[in-house]
């Protein structure tokens, strides 16, 4: 039985060991070469790759599908979509569900690998529904978890499900690399007996154990494994395509590759690995046992630490892997990906940053706890429930059953805004409403060109500006700067007025992130207790609270401005 190969290093090789930086000039220089090798699928879009094209990169998620599909003409285009979640963090309505998978079909996108966090299939069914019909491959998906209540017949269970559900084929989503040879075996052959579609199997490095699983794999059956080319393989990543297709070479599963056709594109990737080395992490290119303690999937590893360099608070790197488990088994278990690798994520940053425990609680995670993320694999106990939304009652049925349509209404928000140019940049309002407006009317674009406007004048008596000039992925700019204590602020480096720091009645930001919106005007009278302003920050939206009652004498920030943990946002008196 030949094994077909999906490779991932075009999607979440890259997320995984890169934070989801690669760019998508450095894509279209290899693809070519990609689709000429014979693999069964490209992974090349979904994830995290649409949040940081427009979060990160400026670049238009829609238009690299575009511009990747065109060259490809041998090989699938495939995506992974988080069910009714889509490529965001919170259920959409149905309206824009049918909308956003019609659009990725229409703009290239040959195979759905559709997943949801909880393992809900409720969450599921729509999506599925769409792209049957339109036309597409399906890839139904069971998330790999480790807990007392994740057993093979659960497992087993869900599959059926999903083959009920007329999915072209299976994925087992081992996100943390915790999938054991023995456990790949049981599950894979106990599906086989009841499901007849092909099962994918795809893997983490993060524990070691990935190699060995793929070969207990295929003897028990699997059809289709997910590699990464070498450069961007290993730790966090997947099992590299060229070892795996060596090992198969002259079995029974033998993938038919040429293992020749790799050589030019692993060279390019170990070029291009270079270029961005300074975002890789070496934490994520290791081998981590602890994974199996922490249980922490590769592209969440990666974010990680890149959230807590945000922070300025690395130092707590081991702090968060303990409190993370201890946080996920007191949420009920909820297998760690996306947006559940967030919620669990970012909460435990939170308990770990703030000293205490569920001091501060995202938006996010109040709403997984309400239910509205879908059924939590075990009941979260009313202790936890009480301590995150008090008195609540959390929902019993399918989450999307309460949003009302949803994609006339942002469609008018946009067009009012001028940035409705398309019903593809209308749905990337919606998923991102925070970001995607800047985006949208090219401010990104004129926030980097900024960096190469002349300074402005500097009074005579400040320290003598030093003139650079600085090289960022191939592009030059010029910049002028200033030791620190000569006085006057570099322009844009920070949002604080002069002074703020200590001014009285001052309430500060706990974070690193972006001022998503402000809920006072100045005089206005407010109880302690009161929501203030929503940070967003670590992906997640956090109120901060007035620590007493006053009134707003001054605000000293705008809604999309960046602040750093201990920065003066407002004063109440």
């Amino acid at each position: 039985m030949s094994i077909k190969i999906t490779e991932t290093v075009l999607r979440d090789a890259h997320q995984s060991l890169l934070a989801t930086r690669m760019r998508t000039r450095d894509m279209l220089e290899v693809v070519e070469q990609l689709d000429q090798i014979g693999y069964f699928s490209l992974e090349m879009w979904g994830g995290a790759t649409f949040d940081s094209c427009i979060r990160y990169l400026n670049e238009d998620p829609w238009q690299r599908l575009r511009d990747l599909k065109k060259k490809m003409d041998n090989t699938y285009a495939q995506m992974l979509l988080r069910g009714q979640n889509l490529v965001g963090y919170r259920h959409y309505s149905d309206d824009v569900v049918e909308k956003f998978v019609t659009k990725s079909y229409e703009n290239g996108i040959d195979i759905f690998r559709v997943f949801d966090a909880v393992n809900d299939i409720r969450n599921m069914e729509f999506s599925i529904k769409v792209a049957k019909g339109l036309g597409a491959h399906v890839q139904g998906t069971v998330c790999y978890t480790i807990s007392p209540v994740h057993t093979v017949e659960k497992y087993v269970e869900l599959a059926k499900q999903l083959d009920e559900l007329e999915c072209d084929s299976l994925c087992i989503k081992d996100m943390a690399g915790l999938l054991s040879p023995n456990e790949a075996t049981q599950i894979i052959r106990a599906m086989k007996k009841e499901v007849s579609i092909p099962i994918s199997l795809h893997c983490h490095c993060t524990s070691g154990m990935a190699p060995m699983s793929y070969m207990a794999a295929c003897y028990a059956g699997v059809d289709i494994l997910d590699t990464a080319l070498s450069p961007l393989a290993w730790g966090t990543s997947q099992p590299p395509t060229e070892a795996v297709v060596a090992a198969l070479q002259g079995t029974l599963y033998d993938t038919g590759l040429d293992p020749g056709a790799f050589e030019e594109a692993v060279r390019y990737f170990k070029d291009l690995k270079e270029k961005y080395r300074g975002i890789l992490d070496p934490i994520s290119e290791q081998i981590d046992t602890n994974v199996l303690i922490y249980q922490i999937p590769g592209g969440m590893l990666s974010n990680l630490v890149s959230q807590l360099k945000e922070q300025n608070a690395l130092d707590k790197y081991m702090a968060v892997l303990e409190e993370m488990p201890k946080v996920r088994k007191e949420l009920g278990y909820p297998p760690l990906v996306t947006p559940t690798s967030q919620i669990v994520g970012t909460q435990a940053v939170l308990n770990v940053l703030m000293g205490e425990r569920y001091k501060v609680i995202p938006k996010e995670v109040k709403d997984y706890v309400r239910g509205l993320y879908g059924r939590s694999p075990v009941p979260i106990s009313p202790e936890i429930i009480g301590k995150i939304i008090e008195d609540e009652e959390p929902i019993n049925c399918r989450p999307a059953d309460l949003l009302k349509p949803e994609y006339e209404k942002k469609k008018k928000e946009a067009e009012e805004m001028g940035i409705a140019k398309s019903e593809e940049d209308i749905l990337t309002y919606i998923l991102y409403p925070a970001i995607a407006p800047k985006f949208l009317k090219g401010e990104m674009e004129e926030e980097a060109l900024a960096v190469a406007a002349p300074a402005p004048a500097v009074p005579k008596e400040c320290a003598i500006l030093t003139h650079f000039k600085v090289e960022v992925d191939d592009e030059v700019y010029e910049i002028n700067i200033e030791p620190l204590g000569a006085g006057v602020s570099i322009s844009g480096a920070s949002n604080k007025k002069p002074g703020v720091e200590t001014v009285k009645g001052g309430i500060s930001s706990s974070m690193q992130g972006m001022v998503l919106s402000l809920k006072v005007k100045v005089e206005d009278a407010v109880k302690e207790g009161d929501t203030i302003a929503i940070i967003e920050a670590m992906k997640m939206e956090n109120a901060i609270h007035a620590p007493h009652s006053g009134i707003v004498k001054e605000i000293f920030v705008a809604e999309g401005d960046t602040v750093a943990p201990g920065d003066v946002i407002m004063s109440i008196e």
